[in-house]
């Protein structure tokens, strides 16, 4: 659907003031940062592997993804994609579909058996990461890469953590997590599963580990204070996402409450549903518009015939009986009881609120501050306060999303390899984020994204997973859909503008440069690059 009411650049003749005998300005070509990189919680380069993938260079394009994220059939199906909700490409007609595209990606990896980028030369040095969930993987990957010797000591029965445990299989297909996990694995990194680590001293010790990543993930849910005589099956959600992803197929009756408004209360609803419920109610204190929930998961629970009641808390459980209360929120989304109960029925209740860090262990260690909720303290450098211990993903105070624990794996990596070299990391400043208005966009093609194919609502009775990948016609179409925002793609635009022939060609990948000699700093070569791949600069600093 069309956004642009007016197509038409407007002229302003006399805005500018020309050239003249003496050129007072001239272009510039710089790199800039797409909204969609800035706004990636795993620093992914978005628009990098999109132009490869739109030049038909599949494999080049994995590799250069996998630089910043070893999941990418991963991420590609249960990212939140913030990517895609800065992507300028919203303001023409429909944001461009990258996760669908990194998903290809994945998948045509896997397909085609493309390993990941092999390490640097041995350095000598051995860390230890406590934890195989996003968190942990991605900076076992990072350190492997950059050369240190690196063990994941895992307390389940399987690497993946959340993703294997906390993410039901119509979303995700184990097999999928499973391939990318050994791809990490063939790249060097030693897993020892089934391993909980109770002492972490102690266990440095053993492995003569020179630095440790804590990566634990937040597996225990938060309790509420409900009361309680002869309920009904009261259990966690996370509990029966764990069950259910071990194999096990919980009997949770024909009627089941789902109490909370998170992502993990849509996924246990619908995994309630998967495993037998006639009805499925979802119970949450607040409305829609303040629920925790993305949309698109709301949307998909209720495609599915899960319901939900607003601003409704539960105050009592007795027997199969809910005691239930109205509440209202107040502007800033907080709510408030209004005394009104009704009664409401279940043969199940699954607990929704939350989860908190197992984080016991690392009480006795010195140096290291815990929060109430289990987090970690941690310094901009990603250390606690024992040197040489790091923390990231669910084990700091941050938000809790798959993306943005593969984001703390990486950063946490590099700030341990600088540490273990004696320096310490300094990350480059981005530059300026390119925005929409920026842009110069005469003519563009209308293109709605690819959609991707979903089962259909009446088969979706078991695990089988929900959503279609892209197939490479429809993943070139529409990585072409990108704007390449700030970065130049070679359109030739500015070249067949200049009117002083004053832009050399370098030839394909070399982009272009100046003959300044011939420039008179007219601007027409700016006005004309679509992605403010050029800028203008007084020609005093180049003086």
């Amino acid at each position: 659907m069309l956004k642009r009411s007016d197509m038409t650049p407007v002229v302003r003749l006399t805005a500018e003031t020309g050239t003249g005998p003496t050129r007072t300005r001239r272009p510039v070509y710089v790199d800039l940062l797409p909204p969609c990189r800035g706004a990636c919680p795993a620093g992914e380069d978005v628009q990098g592997w999109l132009a490869l993938t739109q030049a038909g260079r599949h494999h080049e394009a994995f590799d250069h993804l996998v630089a910043e994220n070893p999941l990418p059939a991963t991420h590609g199906r249960v990212c939140y994609h913030p990517c895609e909700t800065a992507c300028n490409r919203a303001d023409l007609d429909a944001a461009v579909s990258i996760h669908a595209v990194e998903r290809f990606l994945g998948d045509r990896a896997a397909a085609e058996n493309w390993p990941l980028p092999g390490p640097a030369a041995p350095t000598g040095k051995r860390v230890l990461v406590i934890g195989a969930g996003p968190s942990g993987l991605s900076a076992a990957y990072q350190l492997r890469r950059l050369g240190h010797d690196v063990a994941i000591h895992e307390a389940g029965p399987v690497a993946g953590g959340m993703l294997h445990f906390g993410i039901p299989a119509y979303r995700l297909p184990r097999a999928e997590l499973a391939r990318e996990v050994a791809r990490i694995e063939a790249l060097g990194v030693r897993f020892e599963l089934n391993h909980a680590v109770t002492d972490l001293a102690a266990e440095m010790a053993k492995g003569r580990f020179d630095a440790a990543f804590v990566a634990i993930g937040a597996q225990r849910s938060q309790r509420v204070d409900i009361p309680a005589r002869d309920a009904a099956k009261v259990l966690d959600a996370i509990s029966l996402l764990h069950d259910v992803a071990a194999g096990e197929r919980p009997l949770l009756g024909r009627r089941v409450v789902v109490y909370g408004g998170g992502n993990t209360a849509m996924d246990a609803a619908r995994t309630a549903r998967r495993l037998g419920a006639a009805e499925t109610l979802i119970v949450y204190r607040r409305d829609r518009a303040h629920m925790p929930a993305h949309e698109f998961e709301a949307d998909e629970a209720l495609a599915e015939g899960v319901k939900i009641r607003w601003l409704t808390t539960i105050k009592q459980i007795t027997g199969a009986d809910l005691t239930v209360e109205r509440m209202t929120v107040d502007a800033q989304g907080r709510p408030h009881p209004t005394g009104e109960v009704e009664t409401l029925s279940a043969d199940a209740v699954v607990l929704a609120l939350g989860q908190n860090t197992e984080s016991g262990f690392l009480r006795n260690v010195p140096g290291i501050v815990l929060r109430p909720d289990g987090t970690v303290e941690v310094g901009a450098d990603m250390m606690t306060g024992a040197p040489g211990i790091f923390a990231g993903g669910d084990a700091i105070p941050a938000e809790r999303s798959v993306t943005v624990a593969v984001g703390h794996g990486k950063r946490a990596a590099r700030n341990i390899d600088a540490w273990l070299r004696g320096a310490r990391y300094e990350a480059p400043t981005p530059p300026a984020t390119v925005s929409f208005a920026m842009l110069n966009l005469p003519l563009f093609s209308d293109a709605e994204p690819a959609a991707q194919r979903e089962l259909p609502l009446a088969e979706r009775l078991g695990f089988t997973e929900i959503m279609a990948g892209l197939t490479v016609a429809e993943a070139r179409r529409e990585a072409q859909r990108c704007l390449s925002c700030g970065v130049c793609f070679e359109c030739d635009n500015c070249w067949a503008a200049c009117p002083e022939d004053a832009i050399v060609k370098l030839g394909p990948g070399s982009r272009y440069r100046y003959d300044y000699a011939k420039c008179t700093g007219c601007a027409v070569c700016f006005e004309q690059c679509p992605c403010h791949a050029i800028t203008m600069v007084a020609e005093a600093e180049n003086a």
